[in-house]
């Protein structure tokens, strides 16, 4: 349910004015629930080419204006007959292809050769596969009768006239692709795309290809941010790395408010951190500053800027890329559009030890793999939240909840895969 801004502006302002709301001890779901209260998708659309719209959301529903199949046909290639007449030879009397149907009509005693996608002429009810039958000259004899219907495909049986083949909030696929060709649709509606932009702060970070001074370190972060937003289709500007001065901070936040619809930062809200981005966002919007129960990511900020969303993620690389998985990442479908927010996880046995304390949500980088005909996963190793390599050797998260304790090798856990097949 989305809720009125006013909402938003009492917890900034008054976080003890609401019930079971801590700010200093947020839990995961608790996030995530509050994030999703103050969402509303994009209203904009376009029409797109069908070519054109992969991983784009569709704006509305896609109604079939043809049944597919749009004729009784053959699921194989064989012949097609009247099953009462097939307990002696048939005879061919033609020949259907594809395309190239059967236009005569079929004597007693009689069937045709058929070929898959082929039209079932109207006097036949039954097609045996060619494996099942001996020709002899003209005549066929059927070794294995099937029932009566056997291997044909009916008209309408995969999509019928008037049914809704893809809903509104739908994420275009390549099958959809085909689909929508199948049904003979050129165009589509779907939802702009959502515009995003991101920034990094601190005066330690340098850019790609500028020479590291003491205590300097490139600034990765703008580059994970960049890839994880193009790949969920978004119109991206990376606007840099803002030194720790409040007039060029504000002057960047108030720009990109203006201009998207949502705002990305990483880094300056962590306590211990230069406090001007808290102290700006205080001024100009209405942000809400968490302590997440979790590990890598503690630090967590989401609010307003005029009509943009703001996300304040922390510095640490790791942790940068947890939280806009676990929070950002869903929040961005949500604003797009998309009804398919809800990332798939299971669970599989873990063959390394797991180093963990009760009382927080952990999300380890786990790597997935096959051993003989069963899926395993074991650690990347060390879990700081600065370690990107291991969010590089991943292809997964290990999800360890509030209650979990250490593991021993051999225990039992969720894993939510980092991609999918498509």
């Amino acid at each position: 349910m989305n809720q009125t801004p006013d909402l938003l502006r009492q917890l900034a302002h008054d976080p003890a004015g609401a019930e079971d709301y801590d700010p200093n001890a947020m839990s995961v779901s608790q996030a995530r629930q509050y994030i999703q209260q103050f969402l509303t998708p994009v209203q904009q659309t376009e029409r797109l080419s069908i070519k054109q719209a992969l991983g784009r959301v569709l704006a509305s529903p896609i109604a079939s204006t043809l049944n597919v199949p749009g004729h009784n046909n053959s699921a194989m290639d064989g012949f097609a007959f009247r099953l009462a007449e097939a307990s002696q030879p048939l005879r061919i009397v033609g020949t259907a292809f594809a395309g190239k149907p059967f236009n005569g009509t079929i004597p007693e005693g009689g069937c045709i050769k058929i070929m898959t996608g082929a039209v079932i002429p109207a006097d036949a009810d039954t097609v045996v596969m060619q494996e099942h039958a001996t020709v002899t000259g003209e005549h066929v004899s059927i070794q294995k009768l099937p029932e009566k219907g056997a291997n044909i495909r009916l008209l309408g049986e995969d999509i019928a006239i008037g049914q809704t083949v893809l809903a509104t909030g739908h994420t275009l696929r390549p099958a959809d692709m085909g689909l929508l060709a199948s049904l003979g649709v050129a165009e589509i509606e779907v939802y702009r795309r959502l515009k995003v932009a991101f920034f990094t702060t601190g005066d330690e970070l340098v850019s790609v290809g500028q020479p590291l001074q003491a205590g300097q370190i490139y600034d990765s972060n703008r580059y994970s941010l960049w890839g994880m937003l193009q790949a969920l289709g978004t119109e991206v500007e990376d606007l840099g790395n803002i030194a720790d001065n409040p007039q060029a901070l504000e002057h960047t936040l108030l720009q990109a408010a203006a201009r998207f619809d949502v705002v990305i930062t990483s880094g300056g809200v962590s306590v211990g951190e230069a406090d001007f981005m808290k102290q700006l966002l205080a001024t100009h919007g209405q942000v809400l500053f968490w302590k997440i129960n979790m590990k890598p990511g503690r630090p967590l900020a989401y609010g307003k800027l005029g009509q943009a969303h703001y996300f304040g993620l922390p510095g640490n690389p790791v942790a940068t890329m947890v939280t806009f998985y676990q929070f950002v990442q869903t929040a961005l479908k949500t604003l797009m559009g998309s009804h398919e927010r809800v990332q798939p996880s299971f669970k599989v046995e873990c063959v390394s030890p797991i180093k963990k304390a009760a009382g927080r949500t952990e999300f380890q980088r786990g790597i997935l793999f096959k051993d003989g005909t069963d899926w395993k996963v074991k650690t990347t190793g060390e879990q700081g939240s600065g370690i990107l390599s291991s969010m590089s050797q991943a292809n997964c998260f290990i999800l360890l909840d509030e209650a979990s304790g250490p593991l021993p090798a051999g225990s039992w856990v969720e894993v939510q895969p980092f991609t999918g097949i498509f």
